[in-house]
Parts: C-alpha cells; sequence; structure tokens
C-alpha cells in the first residue's frame, strides 16, 4: 500500500482530534486512543512492573529509538533518543527530535545503531 502523504496523516489526525480521541501521525500509521497516557507514561510503567527499574534508572540505562512523531514523548525524555533518518520530515513540527539521527532509515537505521554500540565496547 503506498503510504499517504504527511497531510493527508494529519488531516485524518485532526479528525479524530475533533472527535475527543488523542492522535499522532507515525511513519507508517496515525495512533489514536482515548486517555491521557502516551508512549513514555506506558514504558515508564512497564519497565518498573516488568523489569523492577525505576524512572531514573531507566532513563540512565536505556536508549530509545524512533521514528515519527508519536515518539516525541521518548525523545523529550530519554537523554539517549535516536531517530532514524525517516523522522526527518517531521521534524519541523516536533517540538523535541531526537538527540541523535541515524543515516539510514527503519530497520536499517536501528541496525547501524546497534553496530554503533556494540563497535563502542
Amino acid at each position: 500500500v503506498p503510504a499517504l502523504p504527511l497531510t493527508e496523516a494529519e488531516r485524518i489526525a485532526t479528525t479524530l482530534r475533533g472527535l475527543g480521541l488523542n492522535a499522532k501521525v507515525s511513519s507508517i500509521h496515525v495512533n489514536a486512543w482515548f486517555g491521557e497516557h502516551n508512549k513514555y507514561s506506558a514504558c515508564v510503567r512497564w519497565l518498573k512492573q516488568a523489569m523492577g527499574l525505576e524512572e531514573a534508572a531507566a532513563l540512565a540505562r536505556s536508549v530509545y529509538v524512533g521514528d515519527s512523531p508519536n515518539d516525541e514523548p521518548m525523545f523529550a525524555k530519554f537523554p539517549l533518543s535516536v531517530g532514524v533518518a525517516n523522522v526527518q520530515p517531521f521534524l519541523p513540527a516536533m517540538r523535541t527530535p531526537p538527540a541523535f539521527i541515524t543515516a539510514l532509515p527503519a530497520s536499517a537505521g536501528f541496525c547501524e545503531l546497534v553496530d554503533h554500540l556494540l563497535s563502542e565496547h
């Protein structure tokens, strides 16, 4: 399926917000949900429940990788936040971009990051 233009994805998100949902555009879809939670609040909850990590420890020990505006709450909190290259078209609309951006997009960008991290040890 061909990707929708960003303007069309934003129109869908605006319509959803008008219906009372939260909505964020992703690089591959539009996320919509009810409630005040976001990726960050859900992640911190999971890290505590599943891994026994308090928020400060999780932030100090983790790297977050994302690709679109729905990752912005994570980019804002994780000092080591990485956007894969396909985040670049969204940067002008983002208040908090990732700290680092890979040269390659999607899974290739993730592999680029992993290769970099492994080369450091």
